[in-house]
């Protein structure tokens, strides 16, 4: 048979199945932890697909250089359930360069992504070694991946409601965001507790104590939280939806956050990504490489003149998306478009002054008479506990507040 035969062909292809298995029991386990790229957001009206494009591009470029196993992407692929054209396109192209670089990708949807959408497919990409949680049926089905170290086991946990559990586990009682997790991990295949395998979950929820931002969609009085004590039992977890990049606990419940800014609570955030490493059970490191992004989000303070002289904005980044708050006593005719001349990129116009002041002032007290006795308290428990009462409470509270009104009356 000549070399170029099927036989040939057969041969090498074990041979570099061979020599894959062998590279990878001769090094550690490294991945690439993202989450939340909002593909397609649109901030203050400004589209931030080009931005978008241009960091994926240099999260491909850190890749290159810290030459991982895997990346981990974890929730809220796309901003909307039906993305726009492009964004679908800004997507593809990233993970057909991940797909490139024969790396095993894994991706969960999160609250802003339609499951079924990013799971479409999924079954063809497994080819690539693009692996998409499917939509949650009361299953989780690990990959599997081994390094001299021994067994590694991967889980997907797309973002989950009660509601979606219940249906999946009727007979579990499933009443809180909680309770819908704890079931879920309790259901997860080949997960065993006290073994030198290795487990690492990508998730999409609020973990308590975590710190938030403006661009976040959270449940009011915090009902969609849960423990971070659900998640003992693994070795990392890789955490989207909050956009901050913070651990929670400890080093290994981490989440990433957003690889850019999204709104202006988040101007002090450094964007990073989240670097893994895996060594034997219990050792783990975890490092973040700092994004430079094409436009940075920044605050301006100061008069109309002082901003818009020269000497002050010459030689800075003038294109940067900016949120200006100008303290001119009287307001300036067309400031936003004038300043824009200078900045193009402004999203935000405020004014600080002594009539701006006083409104707040007024709007805050306000705001605090039109709040029921409920809310009032609701307040002074969670700053107090540090956390919002749970719902037995909540029932409670508004039982005791109602019997005082019919004993007053």
């Amino acid at each position: 048979m000549e070399k170029g035969g099927p036989y040939g062909l057969v041969n090498g292809a074990r041979l570099v199945v061979l020599w894959l298995k062998m590279y990878m029991k001769g090094r550690n386990m490294k991945f690439i932890h993202l989450s939340d790229l909002h593909i397609g957001k649109r901030v203050n009206g400004f589209s931030m697909l080009e931005d978008q494009k241009y960091i994926l591009k240099e999260i491909l470029s850190i890749i290159d250089q810290e030459k991982p196993d895997g990346v981990l992407i974890a929730g809220d692929v796309y901003d909307k359930p039906v993305p726009p054209a492009e964004a679908v396109q800004g997507f593809d192209a990233f993970l057909t360069g991940l797909a490139d670089r024969n790396l095993p990708v894994f991706v969960i949807s999160g609250n802003h992504d339609s499951p079924e959408r990013l799971a479409f497919g999924g079954q063809l990409m497994k080819d690539r070694r693009v692996y998409m949680a499917p939509v949650y049926d009361g299953h989780l089905e690990p990959v599997q991946l081994e390094d001299r170290y021994g067994s590694l086991r991967v889980y997907m946990l797309p973002f989950i409601k009660p509601a979606v559990v219940r249906r999946c586990c009727p007979e579990e009682g499933i009443e809180t965001f909680d309770d819908a997790v704890r079931c879920a991990l309790g259901h997860m295949t080949g997960h065993k507790k006290g073994t030198d395998d290795r487990n690492i979950l990508i998730a999409h929820q609020f973990v308590t104590g975590a710190s938030c931002c403006d661009s976040e969609e959270l449940s009011i009085g915090g009902l969609d939280q849960v423990s971070a004590e659900l998640f003992d039992s693994f070795d990392y977890v890789a955490m989207g939806h909050i956009h901050g990049p913070q651990k929670v606990g400890r080093d290994t419940l981490r989440y990433s956050g957003t690889p850019l800014k999204y709104s202006f609570s988040e101007v002090n955030h450094r964007k990073s990504v989240t670097v893994v490493e895996l060594l034997e059970k219990g050792n783990v490191t975890v490092n973040t490489r700092i994004l430079r992004p094409l436009h940075d989000m920044r605050e301006l303070k100061g008069s109309y003149e002082e901003l818009t002289s020269r000497d002050f904005y010459q030689g800075t980044a003038v294109d940067d998306y900016l949120r200006i708050t100008l303290t001119d006593e009287e307001d300036i005719l067309d400031a936003i478009g004038k300043l824009r001349s200078i900045y193009p990129n402004v999203m935000k116009l405020d004014y600080d002054n002594k009539r701006t002041r006083e409104n707040k002032e007024v709007q805050a007290v306000e705001a605090q008479e039109q709040k029921s006795e409920l809310e009032l308290f609701g307040e002074f428990y969670e700053l107090l506990n540090n956390e919002p009462m749970k719902e037995e409470q909540t029932e409670f509270m508004e039982r005791l507040i109602q019997n005082l009104k019919e004993v007053q009356a």
